[in-house]
């Protein structure tokens, strides 16, 4: 873990409120796909996380969605510098992704999986879920890694209608995942096979000391800023 002061040099609007904002500082300890950020936005007391999505010496694109005071007021940042703390959570272990592995997103919890992919040499299979074509983003950049990529968004409007679960008709070497829990949950009892998912949990501090980002597991209660965010999935005490 290490503070930073990063330069904002952009921050544009590339999806309904969802924002890809790229810094510039030492980005060092950022080493896997599927770390965090943690962000201080002034005014307010607590850290924002946000997933890396990807890191290119001293670069770090970070893609977040508009939800509260935090987001709101980094998406109206088009300068100036950023307190970060960076090299936060495990990430994936992609050494086990074997010769076809698959990433599975739905809407902010595609980010980290940019990294993964491109980490992957665009060797994968990637599976994409959004509400509306609206939401959607990041699908040329995915296929400009030479990865296979499969959209779904729930209104039909974008790729196949329904959730990103209906696009798994085949059995790959291995799973990433990443978005909200119910996607999560589906995804784990979808999949009779090994995998890892990144877990969503509203942290307080970001590196383990509060505890308020707790969730259960097979061997026990693990901080997903600290023991996480990324767990294998069969660890998880899934919960309906």
């Amino acid at each position: 873990m290490k503070l930073t002061e990063f330069e904002i040099k952009s921050n544009e609007l590339i999806a309904r409120d969802v924002y890809e904002m790229t810094l510039e500082g030492d980005a060092s300890d950022i080493t896997r796909a599927g770390q965090f950020v943690n962000i201080k936005t002034e005014g307010l007391f607590l850290r924002r996380p946000i997933s890396v999505c990807d890191v290119e010496g001293d670069l770090l694109t970070i893609v977040y969605k508009v939800v509260g005071k935090g987001t709101q007021k980094l998406s109206e940042m088009r300068e100036g510098k950023l307190n970060v703390l960076t090299g936060l959570g495990n990430g994936y272990d992609l050494e086990k992704a074997g010769d076809s592995p698959v990433l599975i997103g739905g809407g902010v919890g595609v980010p980290p999986l940019y990294l993964a992919a491109k980490r992957l040499g665009g060797k994968c299979k990637v599976l994409l879920g959004f509400n509306e074509s609206a939401d959607a983003f990041y699908v040329d950049k995915f296929e400009a890694l030479g990865a296979q990529v499969k959209v779904a968004t729930v209104d039909g409007s974008l790729g196949t209608k329904g959730y990103v679960t209906d696009l798994i008709d085949f059995e790959p070497s291995y799973f990433y995942a990443c978005g909200p829990y119910p996607m999560l949950n589906a995804v784990s009892k979808r999949l009779n096979f090994k995998g890892e998912v990144s877990m969503e949990e509203r942290m307080g501090c970001g590196f383990g000391a509060c505890m308020g980002c707790t969730i259960e597991t097979k061997s026990g209660f693990r901080r997903v800023c600290k023991e996480g965010p990324v767990f294998c999935a069969e660890e998880i005490i899934w919960k309906n």
